[in-house]
């Protein structure tokens, strides 16, 4: 993935972890979480905008470098940017993989019941700090397929009423080697998913 910035006084790559390089507290500096174990290579893109992107290489793909574009639809400054710079780079990165894609829906107030009742008939509630994870019956530690959750996102402007928020990760096992310029054809699948597992009809548009 770095390649595409090499060559681009807009950008620059600052290695945290490879072979003779292990700086750790850089990472946990820009990105607010340790490096975990199965991080084999890390790297922080910066931008002339001021973001910094995370490039991992995972232990269980190694061949595989992955940049992660988090908070895309947040409220603020920095996901602006991030949309702008994701919109610049559609076109170039068309034949690269998706292997995480999160759909985040955001309510007022609270998460209606009649959604947490559907989410509930298919899945059990497991609350880990502030955050609520629907589970299936069989899912293990780790789940390469999808992973449903619910949290409190932020306060809206005025201050009196929180966003929670109901978020949809459809992972590697979901996705099936989907690439960036396809990913508008999954829409109408991920769409389908979220209403057997919520009950809500949404649309999901790219940017």
């Amino acid at each position: 993935m770095e390649s595409y910035f090499k060559n681009d006084e807009n950008y620059s790559i600052e290695t945290v972890k490879s072979i003779g390089i292990f700086e750790p507290d850089r990472w946990v500096q820009e990105f607010k979480k340790p490096l975990t174990r199965n991080i084999t290579e890390a790297k922080i893109l910066h931008t002339s905008t001021g973001l910094a992107l995370p490039i991992k290489r995972q232990s269980r793909s190694k061949k595989m470098q992955v940049i992660e574009f988090a908070g895309l639809q947040g409220y603020n400054e920095r996901s602006k940017l991030l949309r702008e710079l994701l919109s610049y780079l559609l076109e170039q990165i068309g034949s690269e993989y998706i292997v995480r894609l999160d759909v985040a829906i955001d309510f007022k107030g609270k998460i209606p019941n009649r959604v947490i009742k559907q989410l509930c008939k298919d899945r059990k509630p497991f609350k880990f700090w502030n955050t609520t994870y629907y589970k299936s019956k069989s899912e293990k530690k780790q789940n390469y397929h999808m992973n449903i959750k619910t949290y409190c996102k932020s306060k809206t402007k005025n201050e009196t009423e929180d966003i929670y928020r109901l978020e949809f990760a459809f992972m590697r096992d979901y996705l099936k080697k989907l690439q960036v310029k396809d990913l508008e054809k999954y829409f109408n699948k991920m769409e389908k998913t979220i209403k057997r597992f919520s009950g809500l009809e949404v649309e999901i548009s790219l940017l």
